[in-house]
């Protein structure tokens, strides 16, 4: 009867409790990038220094109809560090998009042309262009994809090559995350 309690509280119950957390709505872009709470964490947030960070981009979403996880990263990035008490201009965030990923930063008309809907992902580039950041094409793969400055969102920024944005905002102190 020991080993069952035992086995009972050690495995079955933390199963539950975690099933039972929810994703919540951050404060800075609570459409997007839901994050869970993480109660007392033993390595602690630095709430002090800026916490610069730029994504490396280069795949598309699977599924054509929805927003891409890569890209939602950037808003869970912002909305969780807030949450848990980071200055909001403490948060510098880039995204360098490159490789198929690029199509995810097309306007509607290019979307519309190519997969028969509008940009899933317009509404949350926008959002986070509004909080500053900054989404900048690898303008290799755009001429390689016939991806013009016209084809793209508004708020996208045509960069010589990823390789380029990735050495540059590196150069200025922003820590590279590659999916």
């Amino acid at each position: 009867m020991k080993n069952i309690l035992f086995t009972f509280s050690t495995l079955i119950v933390p199963l539950f409790l975690f099933s039972q957390n929810e994703t919540k709505q951050g404060m800075i872009i609570p459409e997007y990038g839901n994050t869970y709470a993480v109660t007392n964490p033993d390595f602690k947030t630095d709430t002090n220094n800026d916490l610069k960070v730029v994504f490396d981009i280069g795949k598309k979403s699977q599924d054509s109809s929805k927003v891409n996880p890569l890209i939602n990263t950037a808003a869970r990035y912002l909305n969780m560090h807030v949450d848990h008490g980071v200055p909001f201009e403490k948060l510098k965030v880039a995204l360098v998009v490159h490789g198929a990923a690029a199509y995810d930063i097309v306007n509607n008309t290019q979307y519309n042309a190519k997969y028969g809907i509008d940009n899933p992902n317009a509404k949350l580039i926008s959002a986070l262009s509004q909080k500053g950041v900054h989404i900048i094409l690898c303008g290799q793969t755009a001429a390689y994809r016939d991806i013009s400055k016209e084809k793209t969102l508004p708020e996208i920024q045509l960069a010589l090559s990823a390789m380029t944005a990735l050495v540059q905002l590196q150069n200025e102190n922003y820590r590279l995350i590659n999916f």
